[in-house]
């Protein structure tokens, strides 16, 4: 898979692994410089004609191989740069390997390492082939069993993935525990701690009456602040349950919380590692934005039990197939949780701020790349956050019924198995019973689409004519770009706010509610039985991860600010109103945005989270980013005349919401 002149690797020169691995059985003898791994695996070939077995490893001190138990003579098998070669291998066959690694030294902290004076693994993308010589790849899933053998004064918990089935002592003050996971995995979800801990536990009953124990591993002295996170967990499994139908599927569930891992959280099998700023926090420290954190990341790392760990990845272009279902997955489970319209806003910032920039650079690339030179450089915002905008978009388009049909059919057909988005969207065109062919383009294609929207109103047909249009720009590698299939929701207001119905040209009823699809460079929609002029709303939620020039004046904007009964749409609004008036751009004045602000605050006790922000200005950044010639200083103080005028005309509606929320 990689081409001689860039060592980049393709997805279109993917092929099947030559060798699968169905069963694996690991005996850790644990020491912190001299750790010795014995590796029992049961190979068969996938491929009718002979070839050799060409298995991967990095930084590993080869002490034996053996064939069904005959060892092999130095002409059978060579050891090269990342790779151990076996010639001439039976069809099927067991194949034991022992090696000797060194975690203490391992500073890259990918495969086993020492966490002070824990051991603790790393494996995705690539990290498994540093513990052992192995077939690691996504697409080669084995049932593990592991043995691990380790002082008992220095490292009295042994954890890895699966149900423990056997715990003793040893001769030496050591002792062992044994771990069994019945579910096929790739090798990228091993895991293996090994330490001194304080720990919470807890239990879960799941639907079908099963109890699962819950354990959080932390630093000793830091369980108590644990908590939050064990009471997200548990909401997690049950919002899994309760939305998508998933039960959790082993007996126990651990957490290792580790101060210096590398990777923010990982979702091995039935033991994920978190570093502990994700895992712990207290009230007399923490913000609220950290507890909001450490319960979306909970989430996501659960979640990934079935979309990930059950379900996997082919190849590490599917990347974004574990990884934007389960940003979707856990952010719809923290819309569940709080103020669902705070929560999207939230989500299309962190989006804006991240993923736009990343695609109008010179590091833009598709949700699903066509190639890469390392894979560790395409855990980025395009692959998490546009790639669960994808998922959204494919709701929208299908319908909720169609989706939620879509995705049974895809944990039921696909479970088990290493797939691909092609996969994953055959399932919906099942369920939907429509081509969505068109659809792959997302995945394909890189750059932030630019939507404009222009409309008139005939007051003589009491009709709206809407042109929209769609332009992506070039980006690296792709010059010419293709029209998306681009979902809005439109919704018309009047000047007054009144809520307006109107019939789209074909359609039978009129309706306040209307769902396009822009599948063009341009299009043109015609609206009737209005009987006023329209202010038009056209992404109700954010639909699309796109840009939109909508050509709305202030007050129009301000009329939305106040009444559009979408409060994404609201808020879209007021911050386009306070960019402008920062930027000496706006027609309106700081007491028409007080006044429209004002209306929120009259909704507090309905979302009180979102009237908050509502409030909140855009900030210097963002500024920066939309001036012309920015200066900083200049952007400052215009921020803070209008947050001191804002705050001025609203004293009186302020005062008594913020007693009342301290």
């Amino acid at each position: 898979m990689r081409d001689a002149d860039t060592a980049s690797v393709r997805l279109a020169d993917y092929t099947p692994p030559d060798y699968q691995i169905d069963e694996i059985a690991l005996v850790f003898s644990l020491e912190p410089s001299a750790t010795i791994v014995a590796a029992c695996s049961q190979v068969r070939r996938t491929r009718p004609d002979a070839c050799p077995l060409v298995l991967n490893g990095e930084r590993l001190e080869l002490q034996s191989i053996a064939i069904d138990g005959r060892v092999l003579d130095a002409h059978e098998f060579s050891v090269e740069p990342g790779k151990l070669i076996v010639h001439a291998p039976p069809v099927s066959f067991r194949l034991d390997i022992v090696t000797r690694i060194d975690p203490a030294g391992n500073t890259a902290l990918e495969g086993l390492y020492m966490s002070g004076r824990r051991f603790c693994t790393q494996c995705e993308a690539e990290g498994f082939r540093a513990i052992t010589y192995a077939l690691d790849r996504p697409d080669v899933l084995a049932r593990y069993a592991v043995r691990i053998e380790a002082d008992k004064e220095e490292y009295p918990t042994l954890l890895s993935n699966g149900n423990l089935t056997e715990a003793g002592d040893l001769e030496g003050g050591r002792h062992f525990a044994i771990w069994v996971d019945p579910h096929p995995k790739p090798c990228y979800l091993f895991a293996l701690c090994a330490g001194r801990y304080d720990s919470i536990e807890d239990t879960l009953v799941t639907r079908s009456g099963r109890s699962v124990a819950l354990a959080i591993h932390v630093d000793p002295g830091d369980a108590a602040r644990a908590q939050y996170a064990m009471d997200a967990l548990k909401r997690a499994m049950k919002w899994d349950e309760d939305v998508f139908q998933r039960e959790y599927d082993l007996d126990v569930f651990n957490i290792v919380a580790v101060r210096d891992f590398n990777f923010g959280a990982m979702e091995n099998k039935g033991l994920n590692i978190f570093n502990s700023s994700l895992i712990l926090a207290d009230a007399e420290t923490a913000t609220d934005a950290d507890f909001e954190a450490i319960e979306a990341v909970v989430g996501h790392e659960y979640f990934h039990n079935w979309t990930g760990n059950r379900i996997t990845c082919r190849d590490w272009f599917q990347l974004c197939l574990k990884e934007g279902l389960t940003v979707f997955r856990d952010q719809e489970f923290s819309a569940d949780q709080r103020s669902r319209p705070v929560q999207r806003i939230k989500d299309v910032k962190r989006l804006r701020a991240r993923q736009f920039a990343e695609d109008a650079g010179p590091l833009a690339h598709p949700v699903r790349p066509a190639s890469y030179q390392k894979i560790d450089n395409f855990y980025t915002a395009t692959v998490y956050e546009k790639g669960a905008e994808l998922i959204r978009m494919l709701k929208r388009l299908i319908g909720e019924e169609a989706f939620a049909a879509g995705m049974q059919l895809y944990f039921g057909r696909r479970d088990g198995t290493a797939s691909t988005v092609e996969d994953f969207i055959a399932c919906f065109e099942e369920a939907a019973g429509r081509d969505l062919s068109a659809f792959m383009t997302w995945y394909e294609q890189a750059g932030t689409p630019k939507l404009k929207a222009r409309g008139e109103y005939d007051a003589s047909t009491r009709s709206y004519r809407l042109t929209l249009s769609q332009h992506t720009a070039p980006t690296p590698g792709q010059a010419e770009k293709k029209a998306l299939p681009i979902p809005l929701d439109i919704g018309f207001i009047s000047a007054t706010g009144a809520h307006l119905s109107a019939r789209l040209d074909g359609a039978a009823a009129a309706s306040q509610r209307h769902a396009l699809l822009l599948d063009s460079a341009q299009a043109h929609f015609v609206f009737h039985d209005l009987h006023e002029a329209p202010i038009p709303a056209f992404l109700r939620g954010f639909p699309a991860p796109v840009t939109l020039d909508d050509g709305l004046s202030s007050d129009e904007q301000l009329a939305q600010m106040a009444h559009d009964s979408d409060a994404f749409t609201r808020w879209e609004a007021g911050q386009a109103i306070a960019r402008a008036l920062m930027l000496g751009e706006a027609n309106a004045s700081p007491a028409a945005l007080a006044q429209a602000l004002g209306r929120e605050l009259d909704r507090a006790q309905e979302d009180a989270a979102f009237a908050a922000l509502a409030l909140r200005l855009p900030d210097l950044n963002e500024l920066i980013l939309a001036a012309p010639a920015p200066d900083p200083e200049a952007l400052f103080a215009s921020r803070e005349k209008l947050r001191r005028a804002l705050a001025s005309a609203l004293r009186e509606r302020l005062t008594p919401l913020a007693a009342a929320a301290s």
